[in-house]
């Protein structure tokens, strides 16, 4: 009985884990369908970000994304530590969900540890993107300029209220080249 529990134990301990590690878009949220990864790839800004540990404290972030030989996207993201003076740069590896026209993809930059990355909003040009995570905590704002006009910025917060996010508590990133 004791073996019996235990692997019951297990089981569920597992099915926890993997749903907690879940790269599908936040319920209510659609990705963009119709996505273009070739049009997508390239750098693009980061604008405004829902704070996360490991963007903490960094200014001038970017993300470059490419096509690898084997078919999945190579993600370079890179920003400015001001506390240590130092650039810090994270290559991670991304897959489409499921149908590569639909942008809700999955990242990762820690060996088999994958988070969601969905877009949810891109402009008709792809100049400019709102990115969502596998919830509700992470949401970015991309650019391929170091700022928007302040009419895509509006309809960008209205957007990302509308779905749910708390858009006070958005960190405006500082793209400065100072330190470049």
């Amino acid at each position: 009985m004791k073996r019996y529990s235990l692997s019951l134990i297990l089981l569920l301990a597992s099915t926890l884990l993997l749903a907690a590690c879940s790269t599908l878009p936040p319920p209510g949220i659609q990705p963009v369908s119709g996505f273009e990864l070739t049009r997508y790839s390239g750098q693009w800004h980061e604008i405004a970000r829902l704070d996360n540990r490991f963007e903490r404290g960094l200014s001038q972030v970017s993300a470059t994304y490419s096509l690898n030989a084997d078919g999945s996207i190579k993600v370079v993201n890179r920003g400015y530590d001001q506390a240590s003076a130092s650039w810090k740069e994270a290559q991670g590896r991304a897959l489409f969900n499921g149908d590569s026209h639909v942008a809700s993809l999955k990242v990762s930059f820690f060996g088999p540890f994958y988070g969601g990355y969905h877009v949810v909003a891109l402009d008709p040009d792809y100049q400019w993107a709102m990115v969502a995570g596998n919830d509700r905590d992470y949401l970015w704002i991309l650019a391929r300029d170091k700022q928007l006009p302040q009419t895509v910025t509006q309809q960008l917060l209205r957007q990302a209220a509308s779905l749910g996010f708390d858009t006070a508590s958005l960190i405006w990133v500082k793209q400065s080249t100072a330190s470049q």
